[in-house]
């Protein structure tokens, strides 16, 4: 049989259901065995940037490997930034990409490229095959090392010529389980002595609590500490819980800002922070200046990379909350749970703003929506002011920040997550990089709103400017363009709102109710300064 059969049939045995790519010469054969392989649907996209991000979110939501596949040259370099983004989400993909047959490499072949360098630094591996014997066995190790440890992508280069080659039979490889990490007894009870010697303390909360956050809850709840999140924990701890004290971060609260300044916390429990730049408002020191450091997470990296610690513990999160909640019950200590307080008001007005626009929106959505969220000045808005009502409300990637990235992010969590309403919060910088994909989305009948904050300009670019030098160039805004005209063309459902009066919730629920996506257009300039907490002042403070 073909290489590329076997490898087929070892994703088969892994229960992999979708393929996201786009089909090229130099994948030809892998796609060409797709029309045997009926438990596998390949995604095909507009572009394949927007298929990673897809991959991603499938990854990050259904909690298994994904896989995502171009071609080679401009195919494979179209994926690396996703690649990139995957490694820095922790996220198992297995990117696959063609190559030119190995007796012409060198040869100036059509579309060549030497890929696998190229991936070493987005990926945990990255290889090219030269030999068919070897296909099954690297994309084995591959998967093997995406799934194992600190989770993260992986880059398998396969030339035509590997991919045809026939080979004699191979047993297929065992698919692999990720092994937990488990924090050793005597590192938790360490850990739960600095805990009860603590007069006081705090919870710095990041996304690596997610699948922990019922035991987090439970923590806190058992030792009465405040909780502070990072921005990417966004959509994790319900609002309305009695201890949560807010963001830190960026677009964060001042609620949470004034207390990691002013509060008098001896111990900062650290979970699943990397404590990057926009969780910590440019490194903050005082989220734990004076204080014993105590940091949990299952990537070794983050300790002591930036911020000092006193006690690292290496181990998946919900285990090790888990343990530290049992050792806490076999000291005596009771778990109080508490109720559910009262969400903060939001005071809204008549205001065509963006404040009011998503305030009012969230509203008329299914509080068990999950959002995802784009890169721009809506972004801003979105983790400072909307709701967190249900658990996982929210898929905001910060950290790397690639545009577009909320649009495909928003299809591949809806397929990870069908039974589950899906808003894409984006704009119309990021639609036009990938707004093409609600096309994806119509052909695979995958139901998302996609709502497109139209403001007609680079909107972080024009305030980040305005603020930093006090102008903006006018080549940050753009001619105006209709997006629901766009929607018709393909046709797709849509509407317009030019003003409060038109948000209504008939609209939503027209929007909602479709077989596929639908797109809702907010034509708005908003000139005020989005809420970016301590990124203000830092944007503010050059040049004086």
């Amino acid at each position: 049989m073909k290489s590329v059969r076997a490898v087929l049939d070892y994703l088969v045995s892994g229960d992999v259901s979708y393929v996201f790519g786009i089909p090229a010469g130099s994948v030809n054969a892998f796609f060409d065995e797709l029309y045997d392989t009926p438990s596998i649907t390949p995604i095909v996209t507009k572009h394949e940037g927007a298929a990673s991000y897809m991959a991603a979110a499938y990854a990050k939501y259904s909690g298994s490997l994904s896989v995502c596949i171009g071609s080679s040259g401009p195919g494979g370099t179209n994926l690396v930034t996703g690649a990139a983004n995957a490694m820095r989400e922790h996220l198992p993909i297995l990117f696959l990409t063609g190559a030119v047959p190995t007796e012409t490499v060198g040869l100036n072949a059509s579309q060549e490229l030497h890929a696998d360098p190229i991936y070493q630094p987005v990926t945990k591996y990255s290889a090219r095959v030269d030999r068919a014997e070897d296909l099954l066995p690297e994309i084995h190790k591959a998967v093997e090392i995406a799934l194992s440890g600190v989770p993260g992508p992986v880059h398998i280069a396969m030339p035509i010529d590997v991919q045809l080659t026939s080979v004699p039979f191979q047993e297929l490889p065992a698919f692999p389980m990720r092994p937990p990490l488990i924090t050793d007894d005597r590192t938790i009870r360490r850990v739960v002595d600095v805990l009860a010697e603590s007069r006081s303390g705090y919870i710095f909360a990041g996304q690596g609590i997610r699948g922990a956050v019922n035991d987090v809850l439970k923590l806190a709840e058992t030792l009465n500490w405040p909780i502070v999140t990072s921005p990417q924990a966004k959509g994790l701890i319900p609002d309305d819980h009695p201890l949560l004290k807010g963001i830190f971060g960026f677009a964060g609260h001042e609620s949470a800002s004034s207390f990691i300044h002013e509060g008098e916390a001896e111990t900062v429990l650290i979970l699943g922070s990397s404590l990057g730049e926009t969780a910590t408002n440019n490194y903050n020191p005082k989220i734990n200046e004076n204080r014993y450091t105590i940091q949990v997470d299952f990537d070794a990296c983050v300790f002591n990379r930036k911020y000092p610690i006193d006690l690292a513990v290496h181990g998946d999160m919900d285990l090790t909350i888990s343990a530290m909640n049992a050792e806490l019950k076999h000291r005596g200590y009771e778990w109080a749970p508490h109720k559910g307080g009262v969400r903060p008001s939001k005071d809204t007005d008549e205001a065509y703003n963006t404040r009011n626009v998503l305030m009012s929106l969230q509203e008329m959505l299914p509080a068990t929506t999950r959002y995802t969220i784009d890169i721009g000045e809506f972004m801003a808005y979105v983790i400072h002011h909307m709701e967190v009502p249900t658990y996982d409300s929210f898929d905001i990637n910060v950290h790397f920040g690639a545009m577009g990235s909320g649009i495909g992010s928003a299809i591949g969590a809806k397929l990870a997550d069908p039974e589950r309403p899906t808003v894409c919060i984006t704009g119309d910088g990021c639609f036009f990089m990938h707004g093409m994909e609600v096309l994806t989305a119509k052909e695979y009948n995958v139901p998302v709103l996609f709502v497109v904050m139209n403001n007609a300009r680079l909107g972080m670019v024009h305030h980040g400017h305005a603020l930093q030098y006090k102008r903006a160039h006018e080549s940050f805004s753009q001619e105006p363009v209709r997006i629901t005209a766009m929607a018709e063309s393909m046709g797709i459902p849509s509407a317009r709102i030019d003003s409060m009066e038109d948000l209504q919730a008939d609209t939503i629920e027209h929007l909602l109710n479709g077989n596929g996506p639908a797109v809702l257009e907010i034509a708005l300039v908003d000139d005020n300064v989005p809420p970016m907490g301590d990124r203000v002042k830092f944007l503010s403070s050059f040049g004086k």
